[in-house]
């Protein structure tokens, strides 16, 4: 399983390289379920989820917080196709209604992009000081060595 997974692409995605993607697969996702299920919000959420997790893995390190930011901005963009609604009025008023209705959906993805990238960011923060220890010990360590010869 683990050979698996380190098999799958790892793009490293700018900040908004990562919104972009997000907004862009929600969007086309959320087409493809109100054609395929007739816009069911089921659908959609199970399918934010992995849209979600794949953001935070895809983000590069330093750009880690704009993964949350930029995952709920992407679930709008995906509720269009879906919450149906004639002209502005009615289409902002099914947007608003299924963002309300569907807010666990919204937080779920949320919490798994935040969950991902903060796991991300303590892993970087764990390497960073491993090699500020192993850059200070090495001039120690040749010091010592030289005082015995």
């Amino acid at each position: 399983m683990l050979v698996a997974l380190r098999k799958l692409p790892s793009p490293r995605l700018t900040g908004l390289g990562a919104g972009l993607f997000a907004v862009c697969a929600m969007f086309v996702l959320g087409c493809l379920d109100q054609v395929l299920f007739g816009g069911s919000p089921v659908v959609y959420g199970l399918l934010f989820l992995p849209v979600s997790a794949l953001t935070a893995l895809w983000v590069r390190s330093a750009d880690l917080v704009t993964a949350p930011i930029g995952v709920p901005i992407a679930f709008v963009a995906g509720v269009l196709p879906i919450s149906g609604g004639g002209g502005f009025g009615g289409r902002t008023m099914a947007v608003v209604t299924a963002l309300a209705v569907h807010a666990g959906w919204l937080y779920g993805g949320t919490l798994v992009a935040g969950v991902i990238a903060s796991v991300r960011k303590v892993r970087e923060m764990g390497r960073r000081r491993q090699r500020a220890a192993r850059a200070s010990a090495a001039p120690e360590a040749a010091s010592a060595r030289a005082a015995q010869r």
